[in-house]
């Protein structure tokens, strides 16, 4: 690669993903949009040599970035600036902060996103149930899950159903609802509108939590708006849904499962369900399976629910991961 020359975003982004190899590569284009995988791969397949020195530049540039992101996240916009100018020198860390400002989009409530789920239900639960939902669009699914889960019952479906009709949120009540947490802004907010919530949101919080939680919000929301609780089942996945999985995946789902969880897991589940592992297993192992099964004796509701939970995530993960296929309607219709 000729020296001097000025390399754009996208040869950038080339450069850096053939240093990466074809295994992390992968996986990163998974994360663009068919767009932009199309433009960053006819940027590498353009490429010529690229000279060692250019490389490390790259890479160099791209880490660098990356740390300059990871204390915008733990202390903002200002800490980040302390920390690269005591490094870099204060002309190569503005320039940084300015490329982060122009080009990230951080969102709100990173330190509430740190924050033990526990407290903050002690933190919220008395604020408004809209309030409640926007706090927890912006969480991680897991940790909107354990907070939910912990809610008052009463206002579990409420704030679900808030969730799922969310749509967009001005920049002003994000930091209003800041301001009232007592959080110090640590974001940088575009000055356009952000959206958070939806129904997908809330059915990756709903796949998360306890199977009794999941139940008693859905029931409750039903009675307030059935089209949108009927909405909300046809995109969650629960254990009884096995059955709509091709015999490959449900073989691909098993070998990742613990047998002692997939006994339990079966415990509570219908003769359909499992027939239909029974079938996907060798024959020593169903019968095996089915001794478990007689001998296992009384099992707790709550320890026959986590088992099932298990194995939903497990499902959810290779399903993310493109190694088995959930069919959620026409746009996931299989075609051979």
């Amino acid at each position: 690669m000729p020296r001097g020359e000025t390399l754009s975003g996208k040869k950038k982004a080339a450069i850096l993903l053939l240093a990466m190899g074809p295994d992390i590569s992968s996986r990163l284009l998974k994360h663009f949009s068919e767009q932009e995988i199309e433009t960053i791969t006819m940027e590498i397949a353009n490429l010529n040599r690229v000279d060692k020195d250019t490389r490390d530049e790259v890479l160099d540039e791209f880490l660098l970035i990356a740390q300059a992101q990871k204390y915008m996240l733990e202390g903002g916009v200002d800490y980040a600036r302390e920390i690269l100018e005591k490094t870099l020198g204060h002309h190569k860390a503005m320039e940084i902060i300015k490329r982060l400002k122009e080009q990230v989009k951080v969102k709100p409530f990173t330190f509430v996103r740190h924050t033990d789920p526990k407290q903050l239900v002690n933190m919220i639960s008395r604020e408004h149930p809209q309030t409640i939902a926007l706090i927890l669009s912006y969480l991680d699914s897991q940790q909107a899950a354990i907070v939910l889960s912990e809610l008052p019952g009463e206002m579990r479906s409420e704030i679900a159903r808030r969730i799922a009709l969310m749509d967009r949120t001005s920049p002003e009540i994000l930091k209003e609802v800041e301001k009232v947490l007592r959080e110090k802004l640590s974001t940088v907010v575009q000055q356009d509108f952000t959206q958070a919530g939806g129904i997908d949101t809330l059915v990756n919080i709903l796949n998360r939590v306890d199977r009794g939680t999941e139940k008693l919000i859905l029931e409750e929301l039903e009675k307030e708006d059935a089209e949108l609780t009927d909405e909300i089942r046809q995109r969650m996945f629960i254990f009884e849904d096995i059955i709509t999985l091709d015999d490959a995946s449900i073989q691909r789902v098993i070998r990742e499962v613990d047998s002692k969880d997939l006994a339990k897991a079966l415990k509570g589940s219908s003769e359909e369900v499992k027939e239909r592992i029974f079938r996907n297993i060798s024959k020593r192992a169903a019968e095996m399976l089915r001794e478990d099964l007689e001998f296992m004796g009384p099992v707790r509701l709550r320890e026959v629910e986590e088992a099932q939970q298990k194995i939903v995530a497990i499902i959810r993960r290779l399903d993310e991961a493109g190694e088995i296929i959930i069919s959620r309607g026409g746009e996931d219709a299989i075609i051979v």
